[in-house]
């Protein structure tokens, strides 16, 4: 089930500092990477971050993809709010940010109205500091893990009585994709129909214990930041791509339809053929846009040989590829079928860092799936692995970034 913050609990985490008369109020908590099998791509409301069509994703889990926030206020911060980011100072004054606080803040205010004992938090600056375990804006959905755990971080130090459900609206106007990160498990974003969006949020399709076999292999390409933003090029695919308009109305609601009900089946070769497909025709959507946008390398391409080459040495779909805007291949697979899978990429990229914990040790090599070409691309181009599975929503946790006296811990 998704995590949710009682008061009570939230009450203790949030304990006052004493600071000369001052206190300092902390809340922290980690927040899930999601990877999209039916992709989100443009918008019918920039400004308040409203998809053209609905999407669904897999929160993964935090165990090794993770952005870890801790959310301050005292009436001893000078303004303004801050935020450091992997010890790097981030401006807040963006429009999305600022969405995002003064949302929280307006719920915050509304409960202070209510009970006047309460201490005006919703007036104290905010100080915020973040931490990345991957890398940041290389289309591992840095921002998604970002804007959900700042959002939880927040709700929890303002003992906000709202559902993962309903913070999601908020946390969508930071990055879209941060919706479905307030959720574990198996996550839609639905698109909505409403002007003001308060029905474009994320929905809970399964759980992670309806499913809990899905496993995740991320061959980690580049860490670099991507050379078009995902904002910029899904807003020139809106204006200028000739399928945009097939794939919105046609194309992305049968794929919701049919991996909705692969979900609920538990059919994994369903679950592969569309999320390959999905993942196909977001690309080539891109490729429509003027200018073409090229997220995928010879390195992507090489790993989409790669898991045609696993399928088949198999026999049967035991694997499907994935990329988001960027060139990192996230290949999904069931636990059983692990060493046919992991196995296969594992012999031809065992030097690469990411093989060394608890699963990565587990992985049995499959010689002879990846060879030629797609063997020495992969081995060019792969910098390291990453092997996950799904996973819960935020989780709300005592390991702070923000000391007793309000100092970033170094």
């Amino acid at each position: 089930m998704p995590f949710i913050v009682s008061r009570t609990a939230t009450k203790r985490r949030n304990e006052p500092i004493d600071m000369n008369g001052d206190h300092v109020y902390r809340a922290s908590t980690t927040a899930p990477v999601n990877i999209a099998v039916i992709k989100y791509w443009g918008k019918r409301d920039p400004r308040l971050n409203l998809p053209t069509n609905s999407s669904l994703s897999i929160t993964l889990s935090q165990s090794d993809l993770r952005t870890h926030t801790t959310a301050s206020c005292s009436p001893s911060y000078s303004p303004p709010d801050t935020l450091l980011l992997n010890a790097q100072p981030q401006p807040l004054s963006d429009a999305r940010s600022q969405a995002c606080l003064t949302s929280l803040r307006a719920l915050r205010s509304a409960l202070e109205s209510s009970d006047p004992s309460l201490p005006p938090l919703s007036s104290y600056p905010l100080r915020l500091c973040s931490a990345n375990n991957f890398p940041t804006a290389a289309g591992l959905a840095s921002s998604a893990a970002g804007f959900a755990a700042l959002v939880r971080a927040i709700a929890d130090l303002y003992q906000l009585p709202q559902s993962p459900t309903e913070l999601s609206l908020i946390a969508r106007q930071g990055s879209g994709s941060a919706c479905r990160s307030l959720l574990g498990g198996y996550v839609a974003w639905d698109q909505g129909t409403l002007l003001n969006g308060t029905d474009s949020k994320a929905r809970l399709v399964a759980p992670r214990s309806h499913w809990p076999e899905m496993r995740a292999l991320i061959l980690v390409v580049s860490a670099e930041k991507k050379g078009v933003s995902s904002t910029t090029g899904m807003q020139t695919t809106v204006q200028t791509s000739p399928m945009f308009q097939t794939r919105a109305t046609q194309v992305v609601p049968r794929a919701m339809r049919e991996m909705e009900t692969a979900i609920a089946g538990k059919d994994f070769p369903g679950f592969a053929k569309i999320t390959m497909r999905e993942s196909n025709s977001f690309h080539a959507t891109c490729l429509d846009t003027d200018p073409p946008i090229f997220y995928l390398n010879d390195v992507s391409r090489a790993a989409i040989k790669g898991v045609e080459a696993v399928n088949e040495k198999a026999g049967r779909i035991t694997a499907a590829y994935t990329f988001d805007a960027g060139p990192n291949c996230v290949v999904y697979y069931l636990e059983e079928d692990r060493d046919v899978v992991a196995g296969a990429f594992k012999t031809v990229l065992g030097e690469k860092e990411g093989w060394a914990g608890e699963q990565g040790k587990a992985v049995k090599g499959a010689e002879g799936v990846l060879q030629g070409k797609v063997m020495e691309t992969l081995r060019d181009g792969v910098s390291r692995v990453i092997l996950t599975s799904v996973g819960e929503g935020p989780i709300s946790v005592e390991d702070h970034l923000i000391d007793e006296k309000g100092e970033v811990v170094v």
